[in-house]
């Protein structure tokens, strides 16, 4: 698989941000506020899609905000074969947010242990469930 990050797999649609915030269902792993949801590829090519937000409260400048989207965005770059996988083998469009919520700028290392837990709160919530239903006996 690629490992580039090209614009179809980054979220821009307003229509699809919307339906994201809508209807997705988030939780919180420091520092990012995670909100995902997944739908069916109806004559789309499946894919895992992702937004980046950094809030100008907490980063008044602009430079400090685009360093921490490139630092995510890296992370999520080097770390998405394992979702975009499992995307095309179920054959579903993966839409994920994350909002960053931290007041400092953390070391890449940090972000990208945080990424690849996500990716596996991600993976066993969104994906593995479906294999594996649990019956109430």
């Amino acid at each position: 698989m690629s490992e580039r990050l090209p614009k179809e797999q980054r979220l821009h649609s307003k229509k699809a941000i919307d339906n994201l915030f809508d209807n997705g269902k988030g939780f919180f792993i420091y520092p990012f506020r995670v909100i995902p949801l997944k739908s069916p590829s109806e004559g789309e090519q499946p894919m895992t899609r992702m937004l980046i937000s950094v809030s100008k409260k907490r980063f008044h400048r602009a430079v400090k905000r685009n360093r921490v989207k490139r630092l995510v965005r890296e992370a999520w770059r080097k770390n998405k074969s394992l979702l975009d996988a499992l995307c095309i083998e179920k054959s579903c469009i993966f839409d994920v947010a994350l909002i960053y919520s931290a007041t400092v700028i953390l070391p890449y290392s940090n972000i990208e242990k945080t990424i690849k837990r996500v990716f596996e709160i991600l993976e066993k919530d969104y994906f593995k469930n479906e294999e594996n239903p649990t019956s109430a006996t």
